[in-house]
């Protein structure tokens, strides 16, 4: 008896072995019908039968061969409508809580729009948007040449693509290390110290783009910090590793500091995260609706308690094409 029984994202995103913002992509399309519990979305197991079904046709199971056959952070141009059923859905990529925020008061403003969150890093977020499976897209990464955040990778990304690059906060970023920072790391430069341990982030989050780039100006080997291939997927989980003794440093966000107790902050950069959005003609309206919230004065008035973040420039357009 399947009536009764529903799947997550994630559930779905395990069964049919595929991304979860293909998952949201297939929602977005209206070809997996979905409904909101609380913060999350949930696909009823008769109606992912049927896709299944739909699948055996052809159609469905090309999409799915492609999505299996590309190599990580090797895009395909796959652009799609974003419809589902008869509510526009705005699939929001991004790990920081003030994106959860940003759904919300977005849901409120217009509830005919249905904010769907995808909690992956920054890489993946512009990658996802070249496919045309995100909507929003939240990234913080850093050029180590210059210095400047997110808009470099932005235009190698997105060339010939008209967009628009919105502050979203900045945060101070730097090194967890343990309560009373044993191993006196004070700076990038002392990540050569032999032996020290590292908990890392995955591979194209803005905290691992953050450390490759210092570790590269500063001539440091990444296979001299032990447990360099170990990952974690949040900021949390970092200051946690640190924390329990399990690592000596790791790269991250001053926030994840008042959740995790036995760890202190290295202050070292002031990093932007910004968010993109394609400016196609059908999305100007809600691009602009996105601008006016993150201006709001109830917006910010949510954000300003949350210790960690710079709210000097939510709003403002960076850059745009």
């Amino acid at each position: 008896m399947t009536a009764n029984i529903s799947y997550t994202t994630e559930d779905i995103s395990k069964l049919l072995k595929i991304s979860k913002l293909t998952v949201y992509d297939l929602i977005k399309k209206g070809e997996l019908p979905a409904y909101r519990v609380g913060k999350q979305m949930r696909v009823d197991a008769s109606d992912l039968e049927a896709y299944k079904a739909r699948a055996k046709s052809g159609t469905a199971a090309a999409a799915l061969k492609v999505e299996a056959d590309e190599p990580s952070y090797a895009p395909q141009a796959r652009f799609r409508p974003a419809v589902s059923g008869d509510r526009s859905s705005l699939v929001i990529t991004g790990q920081d809580m003030s994106l959860d925020i940003l759904a919300k008061h977005l849901e409120r403003r217009a509830p005919s729009r249905r904010p769907l969150r995808a909690y992956v890093g920054s890489m993946d977020s512009l990658i996802a948007m070249y496919r045309g499976e995100s909507d929003i897209v939240s990234t913080h990464l850093l050029d180590g040449d210059t210095g400047a955040y997110n808009v470099p990778y932005i235009r190698k990304l997105l060339i010939g693509h008209a967009y628009v690059v919105v502050t979203l906060v900045q945060r101070t970023a730097g090194l967890y290390v343990q309560r009373g920072n044993p191993k006196g790391l004070q700076g990038w430069q002392d990540l050569a110290q032999e032996g020290l341990r590292l908990a890392n982030r995955e591979k194209g989050s803005g905290a691992r783009v953050l450390l490759e780039e210092q570790l590269r100006l500063h001539g440091i080997p990444a296979r001299q910090l032990l447990g360099y291939e170990q990952e974690e997927t949040n900021h949390l989980g970092v200051a946690g590793k640190v924390a329990i003794g399990a690592a000596d440093v790791g790269v991250g966000i001053e926030k994840a500091v008042s959740m995790v107790g036995g760890v202190d902050f290295i202050p070292l950069i002031q990093e932007r995260v910004d968010l993109v959005m394609m400016k196609k003609p059908e999305n100007l309206g809600w691009i602009q609706g996105v601008i006016d919230v993150l201006q709001s004065e109830s917006f910010l008035g949510e954000l300003r308690p949350i210790h960690g973040y710079d709210l000097s420039q939510t709003g403002q357009i960076v850059f745009e094409v």
